[in-house]
């Protein structure tokens, strides 16, 4: 199935164990590939770790799990505190 890039954005991001991550605010193409690289999402969880002073973080597409109301990702170790696990 294929996508039209300006469908993502605003998607919410969440990991396979159901933890939001943020929304997607941009996406990245490599033009000699013809290929997404990279999603970057915005709006991010304040219980992550790891970013709380980040403004928005680049997710690599190979991570990506499936695309469609959301997109899923595969879960982060070590970047949620262990209480929300």
């Amino acid at each position: 199935m294929r996508n039209q890039i300006t469908e993502l954005f605003e998607l919410k991001v969440y990991t396979e164990k159901s933890v939001l991550v943020g929304e997607v605010e941009d996406v990245l193409i490599d033009i000699e590939s013809k290929k997404m690289e990279s999603v970057v999402v915005g709006k991010l969880n304040q219980q992550l770790v790891d970013i709380k002073s980040y403004k928005g973080l680049k997710i690599p597409f190979r991570i990506i799990r499936s695309i469609g109301d959301i997109i899923l990702i595969r879960h982060l170790p070590g970047a949620f505190k262990a209480e929300d696990i």
